[in-house]
């Protein structure tokens, strides 16, 4: 079967394409290598792979692409809120106006897997546990553009919606900007970590599970289809404090309480992935494990290049 993985050398992309190739899939990826230019060379040896680079705004190539593609996982996108702040109209084409043409032009037949975000959920109501029946309240325009595109799919066939918990993990596109791994890169360099609003509750998810779950829906698809699920760890419901006092017990670090000032991003929320699980989806890594490979993976590259901002 022939997958079309939009936003394909991404932190995500890059990772999921070894997994699809590895099950017999033939990938085509595309990206415009805004990022991280070298994320894919890992599979030019393979004759499942294709790379195309080029736009997703670019309806004739898009077309063509769809038109040879039986799965189509859209992950190109404007990610966190600095980066959509900076350039709200790439935000709003990209994040939303791409997907909507997707669910619109795609088969009826053509499966879709569309990673959405918890940051859907904005700030949860009196801490109670957000489900994927709970009302969406995005802060951001990167919230705002997700939700909405996720709406586009919801009303068409032969789809399955992820809301991704806050990513963490090596991968061959590298993230600093997300909390876990952030908060692990600072501790290396200068074993202090200043906390602003501590209680804030953020859901988390390794890397590879992230993957996983999109091959646990390919595998079950006719079980899982037409839906919406969340997708992380439901061990992993913690605020920053905690966070940092897990990385304090790998590494030295001084944990500063700030008094003053706040943090821009304002999420806290509490998020259940029961319905996933329910269907047999479990993580397979911890916060631990992830700590541990971050500090190997820091040994190797430190560039604040590999940041979303």
């Amino acid at each position: 079967m022939n997958v079309l993985v939009t936003g394909g050398a991404g932190y995500i992309g890059s990772e999921l394409i070894d997994y699809l190739l590895k099950d017999g899939y033939k990938v085509v990826a595309i990206d415009n290598l805004m990022y991280d230019p070298t994320s894919l060379l890992r599979y030019t040896n393979d004759p499942n792979f294709t790379f195309i680079k080029g736009d997703v705004r670019n309806v004739a190539l898009m077309t063509k692409l769809m038109n040879d593609a039986d799965i189509v996982i859209p992950l190109a996108a404007l990610v966190g809120f600095p980066l959509c702040e900076d350039d709200p109209r790439s935000a709003q084409e990209i994040n939303h106006d791409v997907n909507t043409w997707i669910a619109q032009t795609k088969r009826e037949d053509q499966k879709v897997i569309y990673p959405c975000t918890n940051s859907g959920y904005g700030v949860s109501v009196d801490g109670s546990v957000c489900t994927e029946e709970s009302p969406l309240n995005p802060i951001s325009l990167y919230g705002r553009t997700k939700v909405a595109a996720e709406k586009e799919y919801q009303k068409v066939d032969n789809h399955v919606t992820f809301r991704l918990a806050t990513v963490f993990g090596p991968g061959s596109r590298m993230r600093t900007d997300l909390l876990v791994n952030n908060f692990v890169l600072k501790t290396l360099r200068e074993r202090v970590l200043v906390l602003y609003e501590c209680e804030f509750m953020r859901n988390y998810v390794h890397l590879h599970d992230v993957c996983r779950g999109f091959m646990f829906i390919l595998d079950n698809w006719e079980e899982c289809k037409n839906q919406t699920y969340n997708l992380g760890n439901d061990e992993l419901n913690m605020n920053k404090l905690q966070l940092a006092e897990k990385i304090q017990q790998h590494l030295p670090l001084e944990i500063i309480r700030a008094e003053i000032n706040s943090d821009p991003d304002t999420r806290d929320y509490i998020v259940s992935s029961d319905k996933i699980y329910n269907k047999g989806y479990e993580c397979a890594y911890d916060l631990d494990d992830g700590i541990r490979q971050l500090i190997t993976a820091y040994a190797i590259i430190e560039s604040p290049w590999y940041a979303n901002y």
